[in-house]
């Protein structure tokens, strides 16, 4: 699906025939067969849309699109990791739930590996068995983008070691909620220390430091390995 012709609204559904803004007819794109599915590819699943990360053995890693809510990491205040969060708990309970049988059944369970943080190191916690999760620091800088900078940590303006990194691929990580409104979204890894989780900021920076993981307003963008049909 293209974005509108006239107002360049980006449509909520893969399937929409109007622009639900501006109510112009849109220029619908087929969508690609389980078997030429590619990196950068937007499929529709679950009743959302979904932006193909990977295909490998049969299976896709797909991030939704959009942020498709907005909640904190974790309900409480102290030291959390992902295997404990109450935003892990969520998707993998009641958003999982949400699926019709026929769509749970092609969500693959995964062992998901949460590292250190690379540059603060703080713990990344234990592996998880998941169905549904947020990608991490170095799953975002895999598929968005890498200019080596987390890798080889920059210098801020006064000459210090940074805590984001802001680069080309900037634009590419930028994620808007359903009403178009770019929205900063949360990453599974910890930040600076383990009352933070790293995040995406609104303007695309790749925030290694984090933000507290109870800000009630952090977006949402579930990840799953997609088992493909054949």
């Amino acid at each position: 699906m293209k974005n509108c012709p006239k107002c360049w609204t980006k449509p909520r559904k893969a399937e929409a025939k109007f622009c639900y803004k501006c109510g112009s007819p849109l220029e619908i794109t087929k969508t690609p067969s389980p078997l030429s599915l590619k990196s950068g590819d937007i499929i529709p699943f679950g009743g959302y849309d979904w932006r193909v990360l990977e295909v490998q053995d049969g299976k896709a890693l797909i991030l939704s699109d959009m942020v498709l809510e907005r909640r904190s990491y974790h309900e409480l205040n102290g030291d959390i990791t992902w295997a404990d969060c109450t935003l892990r708990s969520y998707l993998n309970g009641e958003f999982y739930n949400k699926f019709s049988s026929q769509d749970k059944a092609r969500i693959a369970e995964t062992r998901i590996m949460t590292n250190d943080n690379p540059w603060f190191g703080t713990k990344g916690g234990s592996p998880t068995e998941d169905r549904i999760f947020l990608l991490s620091i170095e799953e975002v800088v895999k598929y968005f983008g890498d200019s080596g900078q987390l890798k080889n940590r920059p210098k801020d303006k006064d000459g210090d070691d940074a805590i984001w990194i802001g680069d080309q691929y900037n634009d590419a990580r930028i994620a808007n909620d359903a009403g178009g409104k770019a929205s900063w979204w949360w990453l599974r890894s910890p930040g600076y220390h383990g009352r933070t989780a790293a995040d995406v900021r609104v303007d695309g920076d790749l925030r290694v430091c984090g933000s507290s993981v109870r800000l009630p307003d952090g977006g949402v963008r579930p990840a799953l390995w997609l088992n493909l049909e054949s």
